[in-house]
């Protein structure tokens, strides 16, 4: 009976404590315990294996086989590489051509793959993450040799070489400030997005990189004429410019001499498995110059992980992160925060609020003219049009950073400055500032402001007026009493954006309008076949 009583016991007791066990202790216990209970059903589904006499290392070749997988891994970036290649391999004779080309240049191998050192990680892990070749990674060699700052006649820029409608297309901002298509990280994030689409567009890795270069439309129309005449459609079948079908082949060549470099006598920079840069946040308008300081490396160097900026200021609201070397990373943190009650910014965004020579603008931002056409890329007899975003000097009283409107949005619009001479008419009866402005085609504004008499001044019948024509134009209808040395002047003109965008119109052999550059196999030598 006392036995029962106990046994009773015990088992409330331990019921007692599954039901309050509660912490981390608890839970790791009742984790143990269904783990344990899984271990022995297994168990007890076949009979344990248990190796008799002490362990022993493995050989070399069972390690080389592929039933042992290593644990580590590789400590150099190369191998990784090489590990992820997926593509099929394309064997012909404008592979061995391109083989050939580079292995011959060994200068130019070791240049562009030292050079790729700063980009290639990021590259790889955005792959690998979204499980694509890694192939892929060593398309920036064939497109710009992995120089962020590269532009092509056709004004691709950047390690992918986007064009200007399609960076748009892949939000790639291009501004006074910066151009995206240049920065490290939104680039590559578009380019693998362009890549992938691609390749649910044809199924295939050798098209999709034909399309990347010669443009999906020419790709798809290529497809259709050898299916409407019963040919193939693969890579080597399309008839395509003679840069697209050197394109893969390229590609190839490289990956060839990246799987077995010893082969083609080729040296790789050892590349360590490791992240060469981390972002850091920026919350205020900072010089670059200041930047590169506070991180403790050359401004070249910080310009080689930050490629797209266009002016000497980092505007925070446009660029909230910018990439420094690994280790440096800490470095700007540490100085940034003992900075913070300095001076970050010493230029700021100015719009300016008419149309107006370089000349003016900078007498209303106190800088030397020359400096602002430098300093904003002002091409000679240039005017700066209404609304276009200057770089100026920041003010001591200045504190507020730029908006995110203007640094996302603002623009340079310029328009030719047209030559202008100085003349006089003599007024009519009942003659005003609206009226001659209105019979000489005119702005009344500037009639005006040329005679220093407000807007909705009268002229006396017979007063002299002043008004500036252009050297082109016809003498006016009003007897002319003076004139004198040519002048510059303000006249209408067509602007020209200084910034990047699309092509202007161009009249084909129908003379219909037809938008964008000229294809590039319409140019004798053909140069670029790329309509990214």
């Amino acid at each position: 009976m006392n036995t029962h009583k106990l046994l009773a016991l015990a088992a409330l007791l331990a019921l007692t404590g599954c039901a309050t066990t509660t912490g981390p202790e608890g839970s790791q216990a009742k984790l143990e315990s269904r783990e344990g209970g899984k271990a022995r059903e297994s168990r007890s589904n076949g009979p344990s294996v248990i190796p008799s006499g002490p362990l022993s290392a493995l050989s070399g070749s069972v390690l080389s086989s592929q039933n042992v997988t290593s644990l580590e891994p590789p400590a150099e970036l190369w191998s990784r590489i090489r590990a992820g290649f997926k593509m099929p391999n394309l064997d012909n004779d404008l592979v061995r051509q391109q083989e050939q080309w580079y292995a011959t240049r060994p200068d130019y191998i070791q240049r562009m793959t030292d050079r790729s050192r700063k980009y290639l990680f990021h590259i790889v892990e955005e792959l690998e993450r979204r499980n694509m070749p890694t192939e892929l990674a060593l398309l920036p060699f064939i497109e710009s040799a992995f120089n962020p700052q590269a532009v092509s006649s056709a004004r691709a820029a950047g390690m992918w070489q986007f064009m200007p409608a399609t960076g748009k297309d892949f939000d790639l901002k291009q501004n006074v400030f910066r151009d995206d298509r240049r920065d490290v990280l939104a680039s590559t994030r578009a380019a693998l997005d362009y890549l992938q689409k691609l390749y649910n567009m044809f199924g295939d890795w050798h098209l999709a990189l034909a399309a990347y270069n010669w443009g999906e439309g020419s790709v798809g129309r290529a497809i259709k004429y050898n299916q409407a005449r019963g040919l193939g459609t693969s890579y080597t079948d399309l008839s395509m410019p003679n840069e697209t079908r050197n394109y893969v082949p390229k590609l190839q060549a490289v990956k060839n001499i990246i799987a077995a470099p010893d082969q083609f006598r080729a040296e790789l920079p050892l590349i360590n498995n490791h992240p060469y840069f981390q972002s850091v946040t920026l919350n205020r308008d900072m010089d670059v110059e200041l930047a590169a300081r506070l991180a403790d490396v050359g401004v070249e160097d910080f310009k080689a992980l930050n490629p797209q900026l266009n002016r000497p200021v980092i505007l925070a609201a446009g660029t909230p992160e910018i990439l420094l070397p690994w280790d440096n990373a800490t470095v700007f943190k540490r100085n940034f925060a003992a900075h913070s009650e300095g001076k970050f910014a010493s230029w700021t965004a100015w719009s300016a609020p008419a149309t107006m020579s370089a000349s003016e603008a900078a007498r209303r931002v106190g800088m030397n003219e020359n400096d602002l056409r430098s300093l904003n890329s002002i091409p000679p007899r240039m005017l700066i049009k209404a609304g276009s975003v200057l770089i100026v000097p920041r003010g001591q009283a200045t504190q507020t950073d730029v908006t995110s409107q203007m640094a996302d949005h603002g623009q340079l619009s310029l328009a030719p400055e047209i030559v202008t001479r100085r003349i006089t008419v003599k007024a009519g009866r009942n003659e005003s500032v609206a009226s001659i402005a209105r019979r000489h085609k005119m702005n009344p504004a500037q009639v005006a402001e040329w005679n220093d008499v407000g807007l909705a001044a009268a002229f006396k019948a017979g007063q002299q007026v002043v008004l500036h024509v252009p050297l082109r134009s016809a003498a006016p209808a009003s007897p002319v009493v003076r004139t004198s040395a040519p002048a510059r002047g303000v006249v209408r003109a067509a602007p020209v954006r200084a910034a990047a965008g699309r092509a202007a119109p161009a009249k084909n052999a129908k003379g219909s309008t037809a938008r964008g550059p000229v294809h590039a196999s319409a140019r004798k030598p053909v140069i670029r076949a790329k309509k990214r």
